[in-house]
């Protein structure tokens, strides 16, 4: 008989076993991590400085510090340190620092993935978002990006600083069209865009979400923005 289950490699008690209860506490801080897994990033290498408990992380390649070592496993962390637990095929977990659902490999986690085939091929969802802080001018080429070869569903805008200068309202797209998500939007904080496409469409280069005022320019003013698309994924 196996001395750990097969899947989160929890101790089994053993016949006239001492100190029960370290064997079951540790089985339970290991089922509080990986039981509807949330993993706080698949992309950072060192770790927190502060351990809290139950909160888990996916080890990337060429970890550091405690991590060293334990590259592809998920760290949970427990009584100040790290348990270390190897994923399964087809495991899912949300990535925090994503806003995005994944799947286990085998590999490494296929961030976005909707579905995912045997062969390593699947059907992935994507967003990026951030906060643009506007400047002084009539048009801002944001750091948010569509990745090449992504089929754009939609993009939506979110005004958390009011725009000043002379504009009336503004536009978003990209641009070929730099109405595509929205025009005649509002200035003042709260005001939003829902650019979402009749027709869903393929971008075959990277582009950047493109922010351009109308009726004058705009002096200041923050607006949150986000760009969802469907990708597909290569086999391995």
């Amino acid at each position: 008989m196996s001395s750990e289950t097969t899947r989160l490699q929890m101790s089994l008690l053993q016949p006239a076993q001492a100190q029960k209860h370290v064997t079951v506490n540790e089985a339970l801080i290991r089922l509080d991590g990986m039981v509807n897994l949330v993993l706080q990033s698949v992309s950072v290498a060192i770790p927190p400085i502060t351990v809290l408990d139950g909160q888990c992380w996916g080890v990337p390649v060429s970890p550091q510090g405690a991590w060293v070592g334990q590259s592809g496993r998920v760290a949970v962390g427990a009584n100040g340190g790290w348990i270390f637990l190897t994923p399964t095929p087809g495991m899912r977990a949300h990535v925090a620092d994503r806003g995005l659902g994944a799947i286990h490999d085998g590999t490494s986690w296929a961030v976005g993935a909707l579905s995912l085939g045997g062969g390593g091929s699947g059907l992935m969802a994507g967003m990026a978002e951030g906060e643009v802080t506007l400047g002084t001018g009539t048009t801002m080429t944001t750091t948010i990006f569509i990745p090449a070869g992504a089929l754009v569903i939609g993009a939506v805008g979110r005004v958390t600083a009011p725009l000043t200068g002379a504009l009336t309202g503004w536009r978003l797209g990209t641009a070929g069209a730099l109405n595509r998500f929205g025009q005649g939007l509002g200035k003042q904080e709260g005001s939003w865009a829902r650019g979402l496409l009749g027709s869903p469409m393929a971008y075959y280069a990277a582009e950047p979400l493109i922010i351009t005022s109308e009726g004058g320019t705009f002096t200041g003013g923050r607006i949150k923005l986000a760009v969802h698309w469907l990708e597909l994924r290569l086999p391995s």
